[in-house]
């Protein structure tokens, strides 16, 4: 049967969504596309028209969408075997294990696979448990690390902590950002707060989670010297660090893991989202000694499946081959330069740029919180019509997030920057008015 003939367009995709759906599913877009193929740094609606994707499902599709080399790998793999469980003996689950030690910072080496950033943060903040024999985390403000019942216990972000009966052996402390302080100014607040419920409960917290760079809470990153000096409090209270790299991972930032551009080394690393490339695989590492404390009977069904280990051993090979954490830092440079300059344009909308490689945003300002987010949201459907898919983040939602797959050229990111020039113009034309 021809694609056409079962597409059955936006208005009933948006339809069957709303009868069938739980009403915690939304989207983005008033007149929602409905995409029905992807190529690359493309992806196309049922109509046809061409979008540039500068979200990539949110840093998942980094080597791009249906990316042939990619592709032809999962196929081979899903033809000759499927499907067993780790009860079983397969190559390339182990294959796969092998290659991350390659690739993994510091002694990190150990993994075990599950198949979502959700599931690899709660196998984390378990491993810290075991290993230290201590219950309580410490989690930033802001913060975004999955929906099970663990990982939303330390999510900061207020409006993803959906359960009332959270875990309460969590104390969240500033993260390092405050848009009235410099990065050095906030850093410094938060790591005096981190030293204080060290000081007062050091001996009860297993572990501090973090992103290296806060994707959700609006693309935040702390000044240089900001995670060595939480490594040093943290040693001295034996308290782990979890290095979540959920968003962040696989070059996106312009190095393998975000947490390198810091000169840290995290005892427990989780990974997710663009190691499998559209593919659902993730992971928690960690040393030989950490690993050794996670000896009870523990399995995932499908985690390290041979379809999703054949993936992201593929993804792992396309990210060497095509050195896509060094294009990012160029293309994401590039990027940042272009938002900066229109940042100077535009100084009463876009208030601050921030993040790097191609993980960036723009932050935008309305005449009050509900005018910035109702702008981003203005913004985003302006940039759709013209054929651009952006993201958006932050804790008033009024950040645009710009995470696109890592083999986007310089053309597409001044025709984005083109777009978006004259977007704002519109918007700034039509306050003045």
């Amino acid at each position: 049967m021809k694609q056409e003939e079962t597409v059955i367009g936006r208005t009933a995709v948006a339809a069957k969504r709303k009868e069938y759906f739980y009403p915690c599913t939304a989207h983005f877009y008033r007149d929602a596309p409905q995409l029905v193929r992807g190529s690359m740094q493309f992806i196309y609606d049922e109509h046809g028209k061409q979008y540039t994707d500068f979200f990539a499902g949110v840093s998942v599709v980094a080597c791009g969408h249906c990316n042939p080399v990619i592709t032809s790998r999962t196929i081979a793999q899903l033809q000759q075997l499927q499907h067993t469980s780790t009860v079983y003996l397969t190559q390339p689950n182990v294959d796969l294990a092998e290659r991350l030690e390659e690739v993994l910072p510091g002694k990190l080496r150990r993994s075990f696979f599950v198949n979502s950033g959700s599931e690899a943060n709660e196998g984390a903040l378990l491993l810290a448990r075991m290993h230290t024999g201590r219950k309580g985390f410490i989690a930033l403000e802001s913060g975004l690390h999955g929906r099970t019942n663990l990982t939303m216990s330390v999510t900061g972000l207020q409006m993803w902590r959906t359960d009332k009966y959270l875990d309460e052996d969590v104390t969240f402390i500033e993260r390092p950002y405050h848009p009235e302080l410099s990065l050095e100014e906030a850093a410094a607040v938060s790591l005096k707060s981190l030293e204080r419920v060290l000081k007062e409960k050091g001996d009860t917290i297993a572990a501090m989670i973090v992103e290296p760079i806060q994707g959700n809470g609006g693309m935040i990153m702390p000044a240089p010297a900001y995670f060595r000096e939480v490594r040093t409090l943290l040693d001295q209270f034996g308290v782990l660090l979890i290095d979540d790299e959920i968003q962040t991972g696989y070059g996106r930032t312009g190095a393998m893991f975000a947490m390198e551009h810091f000169g840290v080394v995290p005892d427990i690393i989780s990974m997710a989202k663009a190691l499998g490339n559209g593919v659902p695989v993730a992971a928690f590492a960690t040393t030989d000694e950490i690993a050794a404390s996670l000896n009870r009977p523990s399995a995932s069904t499908f985690g390290g499946n041979p379809v999703s280990a054949a993936t992201a051993l593929a993804v792992l090979d396309y990210i060497r081959d095509e050195r896509l954490p060094e294009r990012a830092a160029e293309l994401g440079s590039h990027l940042k330069k272009g938002l900066e300059s229109l940042q100077e344009r535009y100084p009463g909308m876009i208030t601050d740029v921030r993040g790097t490689g191609l993980m960036l945003g723009a932050e935008l300002a309305g005449s009050d919180a509900a005018g910035s987010a109702e702008l981003t949201d203005n913004v985003l459907e302006a940039m759709k019509d013209r054929g651009y898919l952006i993201g958006k983040n932050g804790v008033g939602r009024n950040v645009l997030a710009f995470q696109p797959p890592l083999v986007i050229t310089s053309e597409d990111v001044d025709g984005m920057l083109t777009a978006l020039n004259e977007v704002l113009l519109q918007v700034s034309t039509e306050k003045e008015e």
